[in-house]
């Protein structure tokens, strides 16, 4: 069922299935996909007695900003922000949480700086914080290569080749990221709606200038990035994901970020699992989230 709430800055939409009464869990979609990313994954969840929730971010789909004078920030602490506000909305006091990329940075962030709103965690990707006063260092020469779109939106020529060419360089996106995923037009054009958003393309292009430390954040938000400036552990229950075939994956996975996991911590490699697994392999994702709920979590 689509519903929306204010939340916030946003006016959040939302998909929810399943029983009010069932256990919660939000899923959280990355860049450049929407909720539609967790089709097959609600059904399997909802059949195991979840609530599910899976909202559109900011700058995506039918999610809309409150007011003209709020900054379209991208910046990370926005989106754990809008998560926080989100569950406040839902009058939702902890969940599981699951995500990737940006959905999974939000989070991350959640589970890190307000442990007690979180049950357990799925991240793809593994700890997806970003350390912004690193940014600026090289790494290896093959690692920048898969950057190259990052790089692109720092320059005016990457906004505007953003805000008219949005649906081929987010195809495009989805073929390099995820190789061995065969989807079909139809697949993309449900999803591709989601970028005609007024907002998609500032939020976007305020999100790959800030992690850089280019462009500045919002006023409201820096107490959040200052904590998250620390890197801060997560010690909830958590199952950290790399699908082997990710082609935003830089070299070693994230199977190094283990250290920054303090509590129960299993980290999985999905064979042939590219940027967006929960659309490419919903069991394999689903049966994370149910494993970290039923063996990690406590209770």
């Amino acid at each position: 069922m689509l519903r929306s709430v204010d939340a916030g800055v946003l006016n959040v939409a939302f998909e929810e299935a399943g029983s009010r009464d069932g256990w919660p869990v939000l899923l959280l979609h990355g860049f450049p996909y929407d909720a539609q990313a967790y089709d097959a994954v609600t059904p399997l969840l909802v059949s195991a007695g979840a609530r599910v929730i899976v909202p559109w971010l900011r700058g995506y789909g039918p999610t809309r900003f409150r007011s003209a004078e709020t900054p379209r920030s991208g910046e990370q602490a926005a989106l754990g922000k809008d998560l926080l506000d989100l569950m406040d909305a839902l009058q939702i006091r902890s969940a599981v949480l699951a995500g990737y990329d940006w959905g999974g940075r939000a989070a991350c962030i959640v589970s890190a700086l307000w442990p007690d709103r979180v049950q357990a965690l799925v991240s793809q990707n593994g700890y997806n914080i970003q350390d912004i006063a690193r940014s600026n260092e090289p790494q290896a020469p093959e690692d920048e290569l898969r950057y190259w779109y990052q790089y692109y939106f720092h320059s005016e020529r990457g906004r505007r080749g953003l805000a008219q060419n949005r649906r081929d360089l987010c195809r495009l996106l989805w073929r390099l990221w995820s190789p061995k995923w065969r989807f079909d037009e139809a697949t993309f054009d449900r999803t591709a709606r989601s970028f005609d958003n007024p907002d998609f393309v500032e939020v976007v292009i305020h999100s790959y200038r800030h992690r850089f430390g280019l462009v500045a954040g919002d006023p409201s938000l820096q107490a959040i990035e200052r904590q998250l400036a620390a890197q801060p552990p997560i010690i909830v229950p958590a199952v950290t994901l790399d699908g082997d075939a990710d082609g935003v994956l830089t070299s070693g996975g994230t199977a190094k970020h283990a250290p920054r996991f303090t509590g129960p911590h299993e980290h999985r490699i999905v064979p042939d699992g590219g940027h967006n697994l929960p659309q490419e392999m919903p069991e394999v994702f689903a049966a994370a989230i149910l494993d970290v709920r039923a063996r990690l979590a406590p209770g």
